[in-house]
Formats: structure tokens, sequence, C-alpha cells
């Protein structure tokens, strides 16, 4: 079982295309391609981690629209994350679980990652390697050496393993406000 992370999908969101400077020509397209990505890469014991915004725009008003996405996710288990813009009807079409913030054993330590949809400064276990996985941000910011933005804005459009985000936390700054919270660290 592998654990798979994406965030701001925004299914059905045409506007996300302008203004993030997607590649597609439609949101229908847009959807298309990211699920057939997740579908390449996670496999049906696997769990699949949404980390905010799985839907916005009138589609996400829509239950049928949002149930026929969802139906359409791969892995056993599929968890949100709750962003700013998944309303009470993306809450409730069926996940594994739905929480604003969640501490998730992975990587070869199966230290316990935080997951939630907004960066972070400092969060549980950050002196002891965990990782902070989020969104919110789309690709403005790929994030510092120990908080990766996981979103698809960042990642091809597509889910990504614990292994990717740590392979890329590797190669990016320490957050330069890291020593105002954190005053001992492994990570500088």
């Amino acid at each position: 079982m592998t654990n798979w992370y994406t965030a701001d999908t925004h299914f059905g969101h045409e506007n996300v295309i302008r203004f993030c400077d997607r590649p597609f020509k439609s949101s229908a397209h847009m959807d298309g391609v990211i699920l057939e990505n997740m579908w390449k890469v996670v496999e049906p014991e696997d769990d699949l981690w949404i980390i905010g915004d799985f839907a916005f725009g009138a589609p996400a008003k829509d239950a049928a629209y949002l149930q026929q996405i969802f139906d359409q996710l791969p892995g056993a288990c599929k968890h949100l994350i709750v962003g700013n813009h998944d309303s009470d009807l993306t809450q409730s079409l069926g996940w594994s679980s739905v929480s604003l913030m969640a501490e998730v054993p992975d990587g070869p330590k199966k230290q316990r990652n935080t997951l939630c949809h907004y960066p972070m400064i400092t969060w549980n276990h950050a002196r002891r390697e965990a990782l902070q996985l989020f969104g919110h941000v789309h690709n403005n910011w790929r994030g510092s050496r120990n908080s990766i933005n996981v979103g698809v804005d960042v990642w091809d459009f597509r889910p990504v393993t614990y292994d990717d985000v740590s392979r890329r936390a590797r190669k990016l700054p320490v957050n330069k406000h890291w020593s105002d919270v954190e005053h001992r660290s492994e990570l500088e």
C-alpha cells in the first residue's frame, strides 16, 4: 500500500485554468487529464490524499457532478484534508476520512508527516524530520526544505509519493523563518 498525495485539483473550475496558467482547453479537459494521471499511478490497494480544494466553481455546487468525479478517483481509501473551497457537499461525498489536518506515517522511518491545506511554519515532529505537505498556494511557491507544496500545479497535474516529496524537499531552501520558531534543527 502506497500513500499518494495531491492538492488543488479544483475539478470543474474553469477560471483556475487562467488564474494558474494551466495548459487545458476547458475544465472538462483538465478534469480528464488529472483523473487519468491519478489512474496511471494509484493502485487499487493505495490511499489517495486530497489535501484541499477538490472542486470549485458552479460544478462544485452540483451533487451529481461531485459524486461522478469522486466515483472516478482511484485507490482503496480516499481522504480529504479540507481546504478553503471544500464545501459541506464536497465533504459529504463518502471519503474514508475528512479532517482539517492529519498526521500520516510515511517514509522509511514512518514518521508522522503533517497534512494541512495551508503551508505552516512548524508542526508536530518537525525537528524529527517529519514533513508538512500542503496546497493552497498553487504555482506560487514550491515550499521549503521540510514543508512541501503537493499541489497539481507544481507536480505536472499528478499525485506524488513520500519519496517524490522527500527528493524535492532536499533541493529546496530552508524556510527563512525556521530559526525563529525552531531554534535547534537537523535541517539547517
